[in-house]
Formats: C-alpha cells, sequence, structure tokens
C-alpha cells in the first residue's frame, strides 16, 4: 500500500520533505507543530546521523539569534511527537549529543532517500539502452515530488536546500526528456515542456530541449520560434544573450542537423505503446469477489468485454482501475483509457465520433488520414487494432450505443466499461453489478480515511456513520474527507448532521463530490416516465415493493410499471434483490423523498389513498372475517384468500405500513388497513406484528370518519391477546369493546366482542358460562348476519359437547359449521372444522374417517397459510395415523407439527403436540424420549397451568414407568 507520496507504508516513522514536511508513524499522520519547529526538523532530518550544533541550528533557521534559548524546547516538543511509543529522551529519534542534536535515522524512511534509489535504477537502465524502463522509472521518482520542497519553512539552511532538491528535480526531468526524445515521443515532451519554458526566466536547457522535439515533430519553424522568444526574453529581463548550447540547436535545426539534435528522421509515425490508465489512488476495499472476477483470463482468440454497473458512488471507476493495473502486462500495446462523460456535471457525453479520433491518435493515426463518418472511423479504429492486444477502459458510459463503435478487433484485446446503467444491449462476457459495501468493509474504510485511533474510540458512531452513509463508497469517502478536515469534529457530530434527511444528502459534499448532485444526473438522464416513476417512489410505505404496488402509486396497470421499474433497475436507481421485488439504495431513496416532496399535494396524496387502499384491499382478502365487518371489493388485483396472503407474504414490515399511513394523515386508511390484518396476521402466530399495528392505529379511531372503527380496534386487540391465551387482557378490551360497540349502537361488533368474552370463559375452562353465552352468541350471528361468527359459535358448541362426552352432539354442531364454511366458500373456515371433526372422531374410535378429515384440514390450512392450525391438525393426523398402525408416519407427522411451533405459539398447543409424540415414543418402545416430551409439558405448565394436558402428561410418565419395570 502506497501513501500519497509513493513511500511504502508500514508501522515505522516516515517522512516527507519534497513537498511540504510531513510525517507518519505507520497509517497516523503525525503534527508536527509551528513552522520553525519543523524547520528544526529538517535541519537534523536532512543530516542523518550528523550530529548538529546549537549553533548551526539556530544560524541556519534564524537572521537574528532568538531572545530565548528556545531550541530545547522544540526538540522536546518534536520528541513527544515522534516518538509515540512513550521512548525514552536517550532512546528517541533525535538523540543528544555533546553540543549538539543528532537524527537517528535507522527504521526511519524519508523520500529523499526514496528519491535517489528511484534515481540509481534509472540511471542504469538509461546506461543499458533500456530507454523504455529509463523513462517510466525518471517519471516515478518525479511524482514523489508533490510541490515545492519543504514548502513555507524558514531558514537559510533550508532555502539551500530547497533550492538543492529543485535543482535534482530538473536534472531528473531532462534525463527522462532526453530519453523520451531519443525513443521519439516528441509529442510528449512538447507537450510537457511547453508550460515550463514560458515561466519567467526561460530555462534554457528546457528551451533547448523542446527545440530538438518540436524539430523531431517535424515542426521546424515552432523551433525557431522558441529560440527567438527565449532570446528576445533573456535581453529583456536579464540583458544576456543566449548561452551556448541553446545557440548551437539553433544551428543544428536550420541545418536540419539530425545528429547533432540527436532525434531521428520521423519519416513514418511510430506506434506508440501508451499507459493511460489513471493512478490506483487508495486502498480497494471490500470488493475482492467483483475483482477476481474482472481480472480473470479473458478468451486469446477474440476481444472480451467486461462491465461494471451500479449505483452512483457505487466505486465502479476505482475498481475498473484497479482491475486494469493488474491487468495492464498481459497487453504489450497500450493500456488506454476513456472518460465517455455519460453522467458527469456541465459536461455533454462524449460522441462515439470523437471518442474514436481520440483513441485513433492514441495508436499513433494522423488526424489528417481520419474520415468524418462514425462508419468509416468505426472501421478505421477496427483496422487500426487488427494487430494490437490492448487493454480499452471505457468509463462512465452513457449507453450500449456510444460504446458499441469503441470495441477494438485485435484479438485477445481486453475492454472495461463501466457505466450507472446496465447495458443489457452491449454483448458482455462478465457483468458485475455494485451495491453498497458490506457493514464491516464500510467501517473499515471510514477508518482508514479517518484514522484507526479515531475510529477505534467511536466504534458505535462508525456504525451508524457507516449506515447513514449507505455504504456507499462515494459517501463514505466524503463523509471521512470531511472529518479528515475537521479533527475537532466526533464521528458522533456528523452521525447527529446527518440524521435528518433533509440535511443528509447536503452533508455528502466535499469541494466538487457530492452524493446529491450524482443522484441528480442519474435521475435527469431518465426518460420522463421514469422519472415519474422514480419520484413517485418516495411515497412508498415500505422498503421493498413490487409492481402492484408502484402501479397503485403511478395508477397505471402492473405490466406498466413493471416496465418502468426494470428500466429504473438497468438505470442503476432501482436494486432487485429477488424477482419482482425491487428496493432502492438508502441514500437514493432520501433523494426519492425529496423530490416526492416537490410534488404538488393533490397528486401525492392520491397516489398515497391509491397504495394504501391496495393493502387494504389485500388485507381484506386475506381475511376470513368477510362482509360482516368490512366491504370486499370487486376487480382489484387479488382474486381470493390465497393470492392475497402470498402478497402479505411477501411485502415486509405490515405495522410500518399502518405507521406510514397515519403520519401521512390517512387516519381511515391506517385503521382500516391494522383492522383487516388482524385474522391474516393471527393466523400465522405473527401476533406481535398484529398488536403493534393495531396500537399504532387505536389512538387515531376517534378521529376516523368510520365511527365503527372505534370499537372494532378494540375488538381486534383482545383477539389478538385471546389467540396468544393472554385471557386477561383479552377480557379487557373485549369488555371495552363490547361498551363502545353498545354506545355506538354496533350491533355487529358488540355480537363479536360477547364472543371473545364468552371464547375466553370457554378457554378458561368456565364452561357452565361458556354454553349459554355461546347459545346467545349465536343468535346474535344469526341476526347481524355474521357468518364468520355463526361458524365459530357452532364450533365452539361442537368442541363443548365433545368435552362433555356427547360426541354426537358435538358432530351435529360441527356439521352445520361444515355446511356453513362450504357455502361461503371460505377455505381457513373449512379447514378449522374439518380440524374439530377429526378430532371428535379420533376421541370415538373413527380413525380413518378422522384421518380424511384431518388430513384435508391439514392442506386447507397451510393453504391459507394457519401456522397454529397447521399444527394442530398435523399433531392430531399423527396420532390416528398411529391408532391405524402406520407408526413411522405418526412420527413425521408429529415431527412435522412441532417444528411448525413458534416462540408465539401458546403453551397448551405445544403441550398438546408433545404429549402426542410421547405416546408414538412409547408406542415405538422408547420410554426414555417419551419422558422427555412428557417432563417438557409438566415443567412448562406447571401445577396451576392446562388441566387437561397436565393430566394427559403425568398419565404419560405413569406408562413410561411402566414401560420401563416391564422391561
Amino acid at each position: 500500500m502506497r501513501n500519497d507520496g509513493g513511500i511504502m507504508s508500514d508501522s515505522r516513522l516516515r517522512f516527507e520533505v519534497l513537498g511540504p514536511l510531513r510525517a507518519w508513524h505507520g497509517e497516523t499522520r503525525l503534527d508536527l507543530g509551528p513552522v520553525r519547529q519543523q524547520a528544526v526538523l529538517a535541519g537534523l532530518l536532512l543530516r542523518p546521523d550528523v550530529t548538529v550544533s546549537h549553533y548551526e541550528l539556530t544560524d541556519g533557521l534564524w537572521e537574528k539569534p532568538p531572545e530565548s534559548n528556545v531550541l530545547p524546547v522544540y526538540v522536546r516538543r518534536l520528541r513527544q511527537c515522534l516518538d509515540t511509543s512513550g521512548t525514552k529522551p536517550r532512546d528517541s529519534v533525535i538523540v543528544s549529543d555533546r553540543g549538539g542534536y543528532r537524527f537517528a535515522s535507522g527504521g526511519v524512511r524519508l523520500d529523499v532517500v526514496r528519491l535517489e534509489e528511484i534515481a540509481a535504477v534509472a540511471a542504469a537502465a538509461e546506461e543499458s539502452g533500456d530507454l523504455v524502463a529509463a523513462v517510466d522509472t525518471f517519471a516515478e521518482a518525479l511524482r514523489l515530488f508533490h510541490g515545492e520542497p519543504l514548502t513555507g519553512l524558514p531558514g537559510a539552511f533550508v532555502q539551500g536546500e530547497r533550492r538543492r532538491l529543485e535543482e535534482r528535480k530538473l536534472l531528473l526531468l531532462r534525463r527522462k526528456l532526453r530519453a523520451q526524445l531519443k525513443l521519439g515521443r516528441f509529442d510528449e515532451v512538447i507537450g510537457e515542456l511547453s508550460a515550463l519554458v514560458s515561466a519567467d526566466p526561460p530555462s534554457e536547457p528546457l528551451a533547448a530541449l523542446l527545440m530538438r522535439a518540436l524539430y523531431g515533430g517535424g515542426r521546424q519553424a515552432e523551433a525557431l520560434e522558441v529560440f527567438t522568444e527565449v532570446r528576445e526574453r533573456l535581453v529583456e529581463q536579464l540583458g544576456v544573450e543566449p548561452g551556448e548550447e541553446l545557440r548551437q540547436v539553433q544551428e543544428a535545426v536550420l541545418r536540419g542537423d539530425e545528429a547533432q539534435l540527436g532525434v531521428a528522421p520521423r519519416r513514418e509515425p511510430a506506434r506508440r505503446i501508451r499507459n493511460e490508465l489513471p493512478a490506483a489512488n487508495g486502498e480497494l476495499v471490500g470488493r475482492d469477489r467483483e475483482l477476481a472476477l474482472l481480472v480473470a483470463d479473458g478468451d486469446p482468440e477474440s476481444v472480451s468485454v467486461d462491465t461494471v454497473d451500479g449505483v452512483a458512488g457505487a466505486g465502479k471507476t476505482t475498481l475498473a482501475v484497479r482491475a486494469a493495473h493488474r491487468l495492464r502486462e498481459s497487453y504489450p500495446d497500450g493500456a488506454l483509457f476513456v472518460d465517455l462523460h455519460g453522467y458527469t456535471e456541465g459536461r455533454e457525453p462524449v460522441t462515439p465520433e470523437r471518442a474514436l479520433r481520440r483513441l485513433l491518435r492514441a495508436v499513433g493515426v494522423e488526424d489528417g488520414l481520419m474520415p468524418d463518418d462514425l462508419d468509416e472511423l468505426s472501421a478505421s479504429w477496427r483496422a487500426a487494432t487488427a494487430q494490437l492486444r490492448l487493454l480499452l477502459v471505457l468509463d462512465n458510459a452513457e449507453s450500449a450505443g456510444q460504446v458499441r463503435p469503441l470495441l477494438p478487433s485485435g484479438p485477445g484485446s481486453r475492454v472495461l466499461v463501466t457505466s450507472r446503467r446496465r447495458l443489457s444491449g452491449l454483448d458482455a462476457d462478465r457483468r458485475v453489478s455494485l451495491g453498497a459495501l458490506g457493514l464491516e468493509a464500510a467501517e473499515r474504510l471510514l477508518g482508514r480515511i479517518v484514522g484507526a485511533p479515531r475510529a477505534e474510540g467511536e466504534r458505535f458512531a462508525v456504525r451508524a456513520l457507516a449506515g447513514l452513509c449507505g455504504r456507499l463508497p462515494l459517501a463514505l469517502r466524503i463523509a471521512g474527507a470531511r472529518l479528515q478536515n475537521r479533527p475537532m469534529w466526533t464521528f458522533k457530530d456528523l452521525v447527529d448532521r446527518m440524521s435528518d434527511d433533509e440535511r443528509r444528502l447536503g452533508e455528502l459534499t466535499a469541494e466538487d463530490r457530492s452524493v446529491e448532485v450524482a443522484l441528480r444526473l442519474s435521475y435527469e438522464q431518465l426518460r420522463p416516465a421514469e422519472q415519474d416513476a422514480f419520484s413517485v417512489l418516495g411515497l412508498s410505505p415500505t422498503a421493498e415493493f413490487d409492481r402492484l404496488s408502484v402501479s397503485a402509486l403511478l395508477d397505471c396497470s402492473p405490466a406498466e410499471a413493471e416496465r418502468r421499474l426494470e428500466s429504473l433497475v438497468d438505470a442503476s436507481l432501482v436494486q432487485e434483490p429477488a424477482s419482482g421485488r425491487y428496493r432502492l439504495h438508502d441514500l437514493v431513496a432520501v433523494y426519492a423523498r425529496r423530490l416526492a416532496g416537490e410534488m404538488p399535494e393533490e397528486a401525492a396524496e392520491a397516489a398515497r389513498k391509491r397504495v394504501y387502499g391496495l393493502y387494504l384491499g389485500a388485507a381484506r382478502r386475506a381475511s376470513e372475517w368477510g362482509v360482516a365487518r368490512f366491504p370486499l371489493e370487486t376487480g382489484g388485483p387479488f382474486t381470493g384468500q390465497r393470492d392475497a396472503s402470498a402478497w402479505l407474504d411477501a411485502v415486509g414490515d405490515l405495522p410500518e405500513v399502518v405507521a406510514q399511513a397515519a403520519e401521512s394523515g390517512l387516519h381511515d386508511l391506517a385503521c382500516s388497513v391494522a383492522e383487516g390484518l388482524v385474522d391474516y396476521l393471527a393466523r400465522q402466530q405473527r401476533y406481535h406484528e398484529c398488536r403493534t399495528a393495531l396500537q399504532i392505529a387505536l389512538p387515531l379511531a376517534e378521529q376516523a370518519d368510520d365511527e365503527r372503527l372505534v370499537s372494532s380496534l378494540r375488538f381486534c386487540l383482545g383477539y389478538a391477546y385471546a389467540m396468544q391465551g393472554q385471557l386477561d387482557r383479552a377480557r379487557g378490551w373485549f369488555d371495552d369493546a363490547l361498551r363502545a360497540g353498545q354506545s355506538s349502537g354496533d350491533r355487529g361488533v358488540e355480537a363479536r366482542a360477547l364472543g371473545g368474552l364468552t371464547m375466553a370463559d370457554l378457554i378458561a375452562g368456565r364452561h357452565d358460562l361458556a354454553i349459554p353465552g355461546m347459545r346467545r352468541v349465536m343468535v346474535l350471528a344469526e341476526e347481524v348476519e355474521d357468518r364468520w361468527l355463526a361458524e365459530r359459535s357452532l364450533s365452539a358448541l361442537g368442541y363443548l359437547a365433545y368435552l362433555q362426552g356427547e360426541h354426537e352432539e358435538a358432530l351435529g354442531h360441527l356439521g352445520r359449521a361444515r355446511e356453513l364454511s362450504e357455502e361461503i366458500g371460505s377455505a381457513g373456515m373449512l379447514a378449522r372444522v374439518l380440524c374439530h371433526i377429526g378430532t371428535v372422531q379420533l376421541e370415538i374410535g373413527r380413525f380413518a374417517e378422522a384421518a380424511l378429515d384431518l388430513r384435508r384440514s391439514v392442506e386447507l390450512a397451510e393453504e391459507t397459510t394457519d401456522g397454529l392450525l397447521v399444527a394442530t391438525s398435523l399433531a392430531r393426523l399423527g396420532a390416528a395415523e398411529l391408532e391405524l398402525g402406520n407408526l413411522s408416519e405418526a412420527f413425521e407427522l408429529q415431527r412435522r407439527a412441532l417444528t411448525a411451533v413458534t416462540e408465539e405459539t401458546v403453551v397448551g398447543m405445544e403441550s398438546e403436540i408433545r404429549n402426542r409424540l410421547g405416546r408414538t415414543h412409547l408406542a415405538a418402545g422408547d420410554p426414555v424420549a417419551a419422558r422427555e416430551h412428557f417432563e417438557w409439558v409438566l415443567t412448562t405448565i406447571g401445577p396451576d397451568g392446562d388441566s387437561l394436558q397436565r393430566t394427559l402428561a403425568l398419565e404419560g410418565l405413569d406408562l413410561t414407568r411402566q414401560s420401563v419395570l416391564r422391561r
């Protein structure tokens, strides 16, 4: 890993003087204090392992001796800064010798030392005749300079060192340029020298090199103009004539003496091997898998094309450039890079014609030989590259049409294309789509940028900041840069500033880098229909959505919604985590919400009503509660309970839908959705979600236009508690619902509340109250035409008769309930009734009939996703199969029943399953396994729990002991 200065980083001290004086300890940048203190360090650092006297240091840094001896103070501070491990003064890198100080250079890295190492390698390559290597190595040495050496430091010693280092830089530059001239790279030399020679006063050696390059490039007149211009400036500014070298070059140009000039005649343009790849700055974090895919071997017989797409700021260019550097050595004819500006602020996308001329020049084709027509340009490009093995990076592409004409033709060539769009119109060998980084990688990137010590001290804030940045590399780098530039800020400070949606995108801006600008450019490239679709996604009540919810938001057909969504996926503004399921990246969602906030209020409210209406329709279709409580719309996207339940299964956080409707001021819809979801959620034993949705809605019921919601939501809460076995809480809400229903005259909720209270009596074993109560509920259900309540009442009466041993009476009640369920056409009701009938038949020894009804009950319960009923029916079906002699079938069914149990399943149901499974183990001759289930029941329900299941567990343990004794 390299730092900006090119010095290899490790845990040791390292210094840079070829620019501003900077120091690091490992990855930690050190604060070297005021400039005079830095000058003291420079005075020691540039004379390593040499004792410098107090007088030399003072005289070299101050024009007049300071009034007080501040030198020891500066040295002490420097030691505190540099000796971060608590080294004692005698072991410091700054050593006190008699009369002075010495810098101990052992284990220290200095860019000047590295400069001379690289320069020596370059000189050796030059002497051996390897001019290509010499040019590259001299260039590497020059890259170590990052400004004026020792920028801003005072003192005569520093000024002398600065002049020495600048002269060294100039000498290395001249040697590099001379080697480039010998290679015939005249255009490169001309471009580099033109600005340098225009400086005041002009440099005669550089002017001589520029004249040679212009002559070598066939521009003799311009070479002579350089001499004239430089002479005039020398005479005017310094009053001197040009020196001997420059005059000799002028004469050689006039004579056309190529030997004197050291250039070869330029009869044919030499093919240039170019490496245009940008520097691979910084560490690539969290993209190892994608990088490995891009650097895998391509087809040597054809042109390999790899594409990298993804949301703005995902690091596509960084990944492609890093991959290109890894691949560079495998492409002997050059590595070219073109920014197509498909998504660049203030720039039009580069036309294929312009890009082709740029590429043709890069491989040595002169402008005068280039045609104007696109097809002819593309043909020329293919002809020019037919014998080349090139690496071509096409960055920031707008479309496949922009890329296709630019593909080279040389077998074995490689093209890497980056774009925000998925370029489906481009034939690609590999496609890589970039999203957010993993959380660990995002935290590591922040730590790398800001520094490990700061990050280690605020781990939770680092994680929170990574989340607020959506784990997007661009956002993380901008946030890290802001913290770099504001050392007084903590991670938590930036987290607090970004916690508000309105401010988050604004905080993610640093000079010309902005997440918001990147997203806006992606948005502006969309067609109007796609822009409308993207904007309305900011109104989605859930993080994930599908074509149905988007069709509701847009008021269009599902097919049209899907087309627009897929276009947004191709534009990398929408993600598709699973087939038919879509979501927005966190920061993209913030931008979409901002756009949605700019919509006309009437249009936004209409879209919200449509999408919450979709959830309401699905909830009511998935419910068994029927027309007695709420109407079912016809002609919607759901044809019945099954497809409505399946849709709700996939949509995610349903309480959040209720919360979003409430926040939008749609109180009736919020309450109605919560009411409609109760039966669906309870069937799946999702009681916590059920109660959460209802508790969000309940305070809004008083403000709703639908007055019945006040009592209905109270009944719903009672029902949710009752289904989970929390009878005391259930009774409280049923009582509230009953009073509210009586007060408002809502006979329907009054009947249901009475039914709930009576069911609580039944579950609690208060059969003397439950029987007359349930008969009264039955009468009320018929009066208000509530067929769901009528089925529940008949089933309850059947169960009560079963408990009293009146089996035929029980079957009579349950038979009428079955007829009612079939008449209604409710699969869920029929599943429940068949379970009750099978239970009675199991009790009276009709095992075959019981198995038939219970098996059908399992099928219907699974179809309607009624988890509790699935478990119940499976356990009892297993008992029937056991009585029929099918031991292995019994085991399989009852084990399936146990796996259907969740944390929210009532204890009594799990106790029944375990009691039945224990009996099956006994029948199989395994009393040890049986005992475990019986003991679980006794331990879990306790002495005051379900008396029936406790009795069955005790009987089971007695049978277990008898089985052991018989052995």
